[in-house]
C-alpha cells in the first residue's frame, strides 16, 4: 500500500470526523458534497485491488507488526479505521488508539461495537502468537466503565492457552491506568486452503 493512499485515507478520516454532527450551513455542505463526488468521479476509471491478500500468511508467522491497511480497524488507507496502531512488547500486543466523534456511543463516549470490534482485532493478532493460523469463534467483552473519545486508550492483548484446535486470549483496555473494558475470545485452528477457495469464488 503506497503512501499516497494513506495520506488520502487520513484525509477522508478527516473529513468524516468533521461532518459528524456539523453546524456547517447548508451552502458549504452543499460544496463539500460536490467536491465529494467529484473525487469519487475521478477514482471511478481505476480498478479495486484486492484486499487482506496474504494476511494469513503474516498473521501465521506471528508479526504483528504487519500492517494490513484496508482494515476497517486498523487500516490506514481505509477512513473508517480510528486507526489503532499496534505493536509488540515483549508477549503483549499493544493497540494505541484515540476514538474521534465518528464513534460516538454514549455522550462522549465510545460505543460499544467499536470496543468490541477493536478488541477482535487486537486478540486477532495476539492468537497469531500460537503459529497457529485462526478465526474468531467467540468473542466475549465486559464493560467495565465509559470510554472516553478524544482521549489516548491502550489495548492489551495476551495468549492464555492452546488446547487442540482452540486458541484462547485475553484483552484489556486502558484510559490511563482505569480499566474501562475486558475481553476474552477463542480463535479455531482453520485450513486456509478453504479461505483461498473463498477468494477464487470472490474473484470470479
Amino acid at each position: 500500500m503506497s503512501d499516497e493512499t494513506r495520506q488520502v485515507g487520513e484525509a477522508m478520516r478527516l473529513v468524516i470526523d468533521r461532518l459528524v454532527a456539523t453546524t456547517a450551513p447548508a451552502t458549504e455542505l452543499l460544496k463539500a458534497a460536490a467536491a465529494l463526488d467529484a473525487i469519487a468521479a475521478a477514482l471511478e476509471p481505476f480498478p479495486q485491488g484486492r484486499l487482506f491478500e496474504g494476511f494469513a500468511e503474516s498473521a501465521n508467522a506471528g508479526d504483528t507488526h504487519a500492517f494490513f491497511d484496508n482494515s476497517p480497524i486498523i487500516g490506514r488507507a481505509n477512513p473508517l479505521a480510528p486507526p489503532i496502531h499496534v505493536e509488540m512488547e515483549d508477549d503483549v500486543v499493544i493497540g494505541r488508539v484515540r476514538f474521534g466523534a465518528a464513534y460516538e456511543g454514549p455522550p462522549g463516549c465510545v460505543h460499544g461495537g467499536f470496543i468490541a470490534a477493536s478488541f477482535d482485532e487486537v486478540l486477532g493478532m495476539t492468537q497469531s502468537l500460537a503459529g497457529q493460523p485462526g478465526m474468531t469463534g467467540t468473542l466475549t467483552v465486559r464493560y467495565r466503565k465509559p470510554t472516553p473519545l478524544h482521549t489516548d486508550l491502550r489495548f492489551e492483548g495476551r495468549l492464555d492457552r492452546v488446547e487442540g484446535r482452540k486458541i484462547f486470549t485475553v484483552g484489556r483496555v486502558y484510559n490511563g491506568e482505569e480499566m474501562t473494558a475486558e475481553a476474552e475470545a477463542v480463535f479455531i485452528t482453520v485450513n486456509f486452503a478453504k479461505i483461498a477457495e473463498l477468494y477464487a469464488q470472490r474473484d470470479k
